[in-house]
């Protein structure tokens, strides 16, 4: 249930910064592994003309385990940037999490030593207002 609640509300706070939704989920196929990541979508950006594209991992941390969720999220994070590299290079990779979520956890020393660490692309959602908060590169 709050997987697919999170998911929607980061579709629509997609889709209200500009976004179009191209793949819900993203499949691809890497290596004899199939992968599905949560959300692929593309934006025109008019000065260049140029689409940017982009995947999605979606986390909500609802567990009372934020450091084992923030694990899995790494994991999955890490190994989906290798198949986008490899599949679709011109994709870029984001970790959403919500605003609450990253005001408390992933502000902390540790967090942020490893999201530096493993140069993790962070886009920080608003439950309350379906909207995106930041993007962090």
């Amino acid at each position: 249930m709050a997987r697919d609640l999170f998911h929607n509300i980061v579709r629509t706070a997609l889709e209200k910064d500009g976004w179009t939704i191209t793949n819900d989920p993203l499949s691809i196929r890497c290596g004899g592994v199939d992968i599905q990541i949560d959300l692929g979508g593309e934006k025109l950006i008019a000065a260049t003309k140029d689409t940017q594209k982009i995947a999605v991992e979606i986390k909500n941390f609802v567990t009372a385990s934020k450091i084992s969720e923030f694990h899995t999220a790494l994991g999955q994070f890490i190994n989906y940037r290798t198949a986008l590299r490899l599949e679709e290079p011109e994709r870029i990779l984001y970790l959403a999490v919500p605003l609450v979520t990253y005001n408390d956890f992933f502000n902390l020393p540790f967090t942020q030593i490893i999201i530096t660490e493993n140069r993790v692309k962070i886009l920080v959602y608003d439950t309350e207002i379906e909207e995106i908060d930041k993007w962090i590169s």
